[in-house]
């Protein structure tokens, strides 16, 4: 009769293959979670120091400016013949350096975070618009009796443009679907208060001005290029690197301040596509205003 003895350092020697990885993964884990603490610290202080950098730059051309100011008007006292042009450059530069440290600003948003904030917006409107078994079709209605521009949504092929524009939910049958405030619609507000003058109602200058808005005034996109077929009733603007991310989502901010801005400078319904250009970050957003004047006859 034999007997088998276990060998204990054999046995103490090996362990678990799921206790190796629980042993192993804890250290990981806690690694990871420190590198990402460090990583959220570092970019919350870069954030911070390019903010106080910023500030400073502000502050420093504002300080410039005054001192440029005050010795002009010291200069005018001590050179009459001069007077009229050094107190004139004095109060220019006195007045600058007042305003550029009153604009110096003190909060800066990414547009990453911008982007979030509009995606989560427009994965509700896309959820929305799916419950209702809505159309693939954005029209942009211009206000009347100083109401501003409005979003509809058609359920039909074959719609009229809504009466009632208050939104959000038209129940009519022949005008069913969704009307919306754009986000485009008061980013226009904003830029007609920078406008030394009406927006133009000819769709290329019209075209040209809000195209330049998009990239001077909001710096949504890197470039925005317009083309205009006022025969076909349509105009284009070539979208590149656009700050929000991709621009054929609902009611993109730089489609929809296009499609509203040429909707207030025609005073005409416009039907908005957005299409992909021949680069990632290229996108073509088309108005179109006949289009809707002969769907709708």
């Amino acid at each position: 009769m034999s007997t088998t003895t276990d060998d204990p350092d054999r046995t103490d020697s090996q362990s678990s293959p799921t206790d190796d990885t629980a042993v192993q993964s804890a250290p990981d884990r806690a690694e990871l979670a420190a590198r990402a603490e460090l990583l959220a610290e570092e970019n919350a202080r870069l954030r911070d120091e390019y903010a106080r950098a910023t500030r400073t730059t502000y502050r420093r051309t504002a300080r410039w400016l005054a001192v440029v100011g005050a010795l002009a008007v010291l200069g005018g006292f001590l050179f009459p013949d001069g007077r009229a042009v050094l107190f004139a450059l004095g109060g220019t530069g006195l007045f600058g350096g007042i305003l550029t440290a009153y604009l110096t600003p003190g909060r800066f948003v990414a547009a990453d975070v911008g982007e979030c904030v509009y995606a989560a917006a427009a994965t509700n409107v896309a959820a929305l618009i799916d419950d209702l078994a809505l159309r693939d079709e954005r029209l942009y209605l211009p206000g009347s009796e100083g109401a501003s521009v409005r979003l509809f949504v058609p359920q039909r092929a074959e719609y009229e443009l809504p009466d009632d524009r208050s939104g959000p939910i038209v129940t009519r049958a022949a005008e069913r679907g969704l009307v919306l405030e754009p986000t485009g619609g008061r980013l226009f507000a904003e830029f007609e208060r920078t406008l030394g003058e009406p927006l133009p109602a000819e769709p290329s200058a019209a075209a040209t001005t809000l195209a330049d808005a998009v990239v001077e005034q909001f710096e949504l996109a890197r470039r925005a290029e317009p083309a205009v077929d006022a025969d076909d009733g349509r105009l284009t603007v070539a979208i590149d690197s656009s700050a929000f991310g991709d621009v054929d989502r609902v009611d993109h901010p730089v489609a929809s301040f296009l499609a509203v801005g040429v909707a207030e400078a025609l005073d005409r319904p416009i039907e908005l596509a957005v299409d992909a250009g021949e680069t990632p970050d290229e996108w073509l957003v088309t108005c179109r205003w006949d289009h809707v004047d002969e769907r709708t006859e």
